[in-house]
């Protein structure tokens, strides 16, 4: 008879207490189901990561000598919830091969830093890091390298072989700004006396994807990127998981027909829970205001991901599908320094963003940001920018034709067409595709960490 289980597993025919032999298969296939859906979310920012890191030397020729600098909005369409109003300059690099690496970062005001393949961040850099905006050389060692001085250096530890080194200006005048990015250096530290040239790397409007591959590819970059990372402690039992899916350190990924099939759908099921886990977030604290649909994007409590008791699993899964990279000075509790991110997955009736609506928001006046604010619109289904005819996804404080009223507040337009008062602060959204939007505070002041500021719910009209 059938145990009444649901699922597979309500299919297995019992013997008494215990499953018919001819069944023991049903109940493996739903186990290492399971362990591609754990794995799957366990897996989201190395995934991420690595396949971040393909697009940069497989699509832009970049090299291990090179940055990528992101600067037109098309460059930056295939990269996970950008910010459209500042250029990128980062790339990956494996200490495996280069060994120790010198960063030298010039003087001025740049955002930035250091990050292993989990991304969890090494140290930041810039303005919120050691060197306070005053330019520093750095010198990133591999695990076990041992060195912890070195004249003229500034020394951190990689966590990881494999890192990502990425930073932002912050100067609204682009020649400054282009200035501090030429003027940035990376090297091997044993080429220190005849150090390569760094070379700038556009994407030059080519089509990428950042975002994790879907299907059995998830699962092929998975096991691309373990072979040339270290293990962690704390990841032994979820390597026992990848072990049973066919995925080990130092042997080829080959599923036969069966585990492709788990692997395809436990993908597909992996992804359904990161879109709950993000787009519907349950984690306590979330809501910033009780009243709106707005949340902490952020729900990690440091770059090292790890909680009082336990390590942050579902929350760091729901940052790292939505976003990529992680710095302390994300979650800034000093005014003025930093950045703070609010974002909404629904509109103020409570269903999801709909790309053939048309919605309003209004900003109030003297938003809390020492710097600037903007407001960005990003697809559900990438979590990248929106692809529309306008090439335009976000509108703040530095949009110098931003129409602002009387009383300072702004009143911002989402839909897919233009409303009658005019493009200047509408955003085109796309019939059919769901969307999302952050709303991001540089330099957030008191009103917003005291919460007497208060930003209005996207209302549809």
């Amino acid at each position: 008879m059938a145990n009444g289980l649901p699922g597979r597993l309500g299919t297995v025919r019992m013997e008494g207490e215990l499953p018919h032999r001819d069944d023991i298969p049903v109940v493996f296939d739903e186990l290492d189901y399971q362990l591609a859906c754990q794995a799957y979310l366990w897996a989201l920012p190395l995934v991420s990561y690595a396949q971040w890191k393909k697009q940069h030397y497989e699509v832009f020729g970049a090299t291990g000598s090179d940055l990528v600098h992101y600067v037109s909005y098309r460059d930056r369409l295939g990269l996970i919830t950008a910010n459209a109003t500042t250029p990128y300059i980062l790339n990956f690099f494996d200490l495996a091969e280069s060994g120790p690496l010198v960063i030298e970062l010039p003087a001025g005001p740049t955002a930035g830093g250091v990050s292993d393949f989990w991304q969890r961040e090494i140290a930041a850099m810039g303005e919120m890091g050691p060197d306070r905006g005053e330019g520093a050389r750095y010198l990133i060692v591999p695990p076990g390298g041992g060195t912890t001085e070195v004249d003229g250096y500034r020394v951190l530890h990689s966590t990881g072989t494999n890192i990502m080194f990425g930073f932002r200006t912050l100067d609204p005048d682009p020649d400054r700004s282009q200035a501090l990015v030429d003027a940035v250096r990376i090297y091997p530290y044993a080429r220190r006396e005849d150090p390569p040239q760094t070379r700038l790397v556009s994407p030059g409007g080519r089509a990428w994807s950042g975002d994790q591959p879907r299907g059995l590819e998830y699962w092929v970059r998975l096991h691309e990127i373990y072979q040339r990372e270290i293990v962690d402690d704390r990841d032994r039992f979820y390597l026992a998981m990848l072990k049973q899916l066919g995925i080990e350190k130092g042997k080829p990924f080959a599923p036969d027909e069966r585990l492709t099939r788990i692997l395809t759908d436990g993908a597909a099921a992996g992804e359904l829970m990161a879109q709950a886990n993000t787009f519907a977030k349950r984690f306590a604290g979330s809501r910033y205001w009780p009243d709106r649909e707005w949340d902490l994007v952020l729900p990690l409590d440091n770059s090292a991901q790890r909680g009082t008791n336990y390590d942050e699993l579902l929350e760091r899964a729901s940052w790292f599908y939505e976003a990529v990279s992680f710095s302390e000075a994300m979650k800034s509790q000093t005014p003025g320094l930093g950045q703070a991110y609010l974002g909404t997955y629904t509109g103020a009736d409570g269903e999801w963003l709909d790309g053939s609506r048309t919605y309003t928001l209004h900003v109030p006046a003297q938003v809390p940001a020492k710097l600037f604010w903007s407001v960005t619109v990003y697809d559900s289904q990438t979590r990248c920018l929106i692809d529309n005819e306008q090439q335009r996804g976000d509108r703040g404080s530095r949009d110098r034709d931003l129409r602002v009223n009387e009383d300072g507040s702004v009143d911002l337009v989402f839909g897919p067409s233009a409303p009658g008062s005019g493009e200047t602060n509408w955003i085109e959204t796309i019939p059919g595709r769901h969307w999302f939007s952050y709303t991001r505070f540089y330099g957030p002041l008191e009103p917003y960490f005291d919460r007497t500021w208060k930003l209005g719910d996207i209302t549809p009209t």
